[in-house]
């Protein structure tokens, strides 16, 4: 069974840093886009970052500059740098996987930005 398991959440104070990862198996990893959804209380999850396999990288707005995704092929993990962390950062954090035909969506990592 695919598996993504997410690490790296906690609680960080405002302009501070965190580091997710996303490890995969069972998947054929370096065909899959590899992507970071959030999804805030109250909110909709939305789209944070994404990775395609020959490693372009797409970004939302409101993360563009302080937030960086990156892919390690080789340990079937994905990764996501969140520097300069504002409270409204504050949500689950999940990771994808996704192809033309499949989706595969890890169960989360909560990020909490407070001081």
């Amino acid at each position: 069974q695919v598996q993504l398991v997410e690490s790296g959440g906690g609680l960080v104070q405002p302009g501070g840093s965190l580091r997710l990862s996303c490890a995969a198996s069972r998947i054929i990893f370096n065909t899959y886009t590899m992507g970071w959804y959030r999804q805030a209380p109250g909110n909709e999850r939305e789209l944070v970052a994404i990775a395609t396999p020959g490693g372009t990288t797409n970004y939302a707005d409101s993360v563009k500059g302080r937030f960086t995704i990156s892919r390690d092929n080789a340990k079937n993990t994905v990764y996501l740098q969140m520097n300069s962390l504002k409270p409204e950062d504050t949500a689950m954090y999940y990771c994808t996987a996704k192809t033309v035909y499949m989706n595969y969506w890890g169960k989360g990592t909560l990020v909490t930005v407070s001081s």
